[in-house]
């Protein structure tokens, strides 16, 4: 008995020696990476990050500078200790950067650290599901900081496209809340000149546009003016130049999926105000109100009629002042517009489709050691670039001689320098870092004419012009009014097999009613064909995918 004591005591004192020995000598993996030491907030020596993101052909450079080797990549590595890279720098441009990334991935190339990704949500969805990177919001749970976390708390609903087998795969890249909503921009001086008010109800829009169409608004003796400018070339509710708030009257909005009184979602394109709205186009295109070529114009062309004094009116973004439509004072003497609220239809009701509070998405490679250094790089951004303080490092913007200079002791913005780039641009996230609500807010209390006092709120005055800040007060006073999109989840199966001829079918349906090359009534049949081809099932879909979020 003794002897089988001590041989057992020995066989088990051997195990444990055995164990620690072992895990001495074991080298730390990857996903066990030790945390990378912070000095001073930066990394002694510099640490590398790989990233990928696309590259938008606005996107300007000065001082011989590149993609690969600028002002914030210098930035990074002397602040942070972070050496930026990047295998590849490619332009959107005819989806030249989301073609190259699909061939790496169906290559199966090593991907970056970090891929940040704008637009073409089907690729953000194959990336996901390669299995090549990490529960992100596990790692933002661990490491992001409080500012970061609080701006990410008001907009919790953009995470949910991101979402795959119950984890959060993508971080989502916060925008500037109700952004994209939109508002009225009338040629105030065309409303002086033929003695009109400015129109509330549809009534009165329809008579102002009349008048626009046929009074000679420009004074030169042609019939060559429109009263509304829209582009319906990519879709009805667009990010600019849209029409969608013409079905707003009409208490819908297509080409999303709207919360219906039952607590459901209904797909808006086959609501019965919709066939009211499509009405409502086909007599006002019938009617000379809009381009007959609104049919094939983009966002970008439509706005065009607009700047060059051709339209008294258009619908988009209360940062529209900015660019383009301000260009209508370089092209026509005296010319003047202004903000207004969108016109409420036979109900008395105004609706438009309301915006998201993000912008696109960042994947983190789950190879990555040390995922930390992305979230250090970004924490910073948000703690101290989204909301500055007063003498803090980027109280006048990001780079001086770039986003800003200090001229006699004055204060320029990029828009007054002769050379003006921004930075922001360059950075992993387009933008820099934005907390959703703050910009709004801020906008909408300049408008009544609060004295800036943050840096944030000087920077916001000097970089945008008046009527943005008018604009900005109508969208705020009229955001309950935004039906906006809830579903925003991952394609549903019959979605992806069923989705592009849906919209097919949808496109040429109402393009043909608008251009009456079709009756209204052929809607109603429209609604049946798209029910029986799928659109019932996947009704379905959305809703069990709504529960799971809800």
């Amino acid at each position: 008995m003794y002897r089988k004591m001590m041989t057992a005591l020995l066989a088990l004192t051997m195990v444990a020696v055995t164990a620690c020995s072992s895990g001495a000598k074991e080298e730390p993996s990857k996903e066990a990476a030790a945390p990378l030491a912070l000095q001073d907030g930066k990394y002694e020596p510099a640490v590398q990050m790989s990233y990928l993101r696309a590259w938008n052909d606005d996107t300007k450079f000065k001082n011989g500078e590149t993609a690969q080797n600028n002002v914030h990549t210098k930035w990074a590595k002397e602040r942070l200790g972070i050496d930026l890279t990047t295998p590849w720098a490619v332009s959107v441009t005819n989806d030249a950067f989301y073609t190259k990334l699909r061939l790496s991935l169906s290559a199966n190339e090593e991907l970056p650290d970090i891929v940040s990704i704008r637009g073409d949500y089907n690729l953000v969805r194959e990336l996901i599901e390669s299995g090549k990177f990490a529960d992100a919001g596990e790692l933002f749970d661990k490491y992001a900081s409080d500012t970061w976390k609080g701006a990410a708390e008001s907009a919790s609903e953009e995470w949910y496209p991101y979402m795959y087998e119950g984890a959060r795969y993508g971080i989502p890249i916060f925008d500037y809340a109700y952004n994209g909503d939109p508002v009225m921009f009338i040629r105030e001086d065309w409303l002086k000149k033929l003695g009109l008010e400015e129109p509330k109800t549809i009534d009165e829009l329809v008579a102002v546009m009349d008048a626009f169409t046929n009074q000679d608004p420009d004074g030169n003796g042609k019939k060559d003016t429109y009263g509304l400018t829209v582009g319906m070339k990519n879709a009805l509710n667009t990010w600019m130049t849209e029409s969608g708030w013409i079905f707003g009257m009409y208490n819908t909005m297509p080409g999303q999926w709207n919360l219906n009184a039952e607590g459901t979602l209904e797909y808006g394109s086959v609501q019965p105000g919709v066939k009211e709205g499509l009405a409502t186009m086909k007599d006002w295109l019938s009617k000379g109100y809009l381009p007959k070529e609104a049919g094939v114009y983009d966002e970008i062309k439509a706005a065009e009629l607009f700047t060059a004094g051709k339209a008294g009116i258009i619908v988009g973004p209360h940062w529209m002042p900015n660019w383009p439509i301000d260009d209508v004072k370089k092209n026509v003497d005296g010319a003047t517009y202004k903000a207004i609220a969108l016109p409420t239809g036979p109900t008395g009701e105004s609706h438009h489709h309301g915006s998201g509070a993000s912008n696109g998405v960042v994947l983190i490679n789950k190879d990555m050691e040390n995922p930390e250094i992305f979230f250090t790089y970004q924490n910073y951004l948000f703690d101290n670039f989204a909301n500055p303080e007063v003498g803090g490092e980027f109280e006048h913007g990001f780079a001086q001689g770039y986003d800003f200079d200090i001229v006699d002791g004055k204060v320029l913005g990029e828009a007054d320098l002769k050379d003006g780039v921004s930075p922001l641009k360059y950075t992993l996230t387009y933008d820099g870092a934005r907390i959703p609500n703050l910009m709004m807010d801020t906008l909408a209390e300049l408008a009544t004419g609060k004295e800036p006092v943050t840096p944030f709120e000087k920077n916001t005055k000097i970089a945008n012009k008046p009527e943005v800040f008018a604009a900005a007060q109508v969208v705020v006073a009229h955001k309950d009014d935004a039906i906006k999109n809830k579903f925003t989840g991952a394609p549903t199966d019959t979605m992806k097999m069923k989705k592009d001829a849906l919209d097919k079918l949808e496109k040429d349906t109402f393009s043909k009613i608008i251009y009456g090359q079709v009756g209204v009534d052929e809607f109603d049949a429209f609604v049946t064909k798209w029910k029986s081809m799928g659109g019932d099932a996947i009704t379905t879909e959305v809703n069990e995918w709504f529960k799971t979020v809800n």
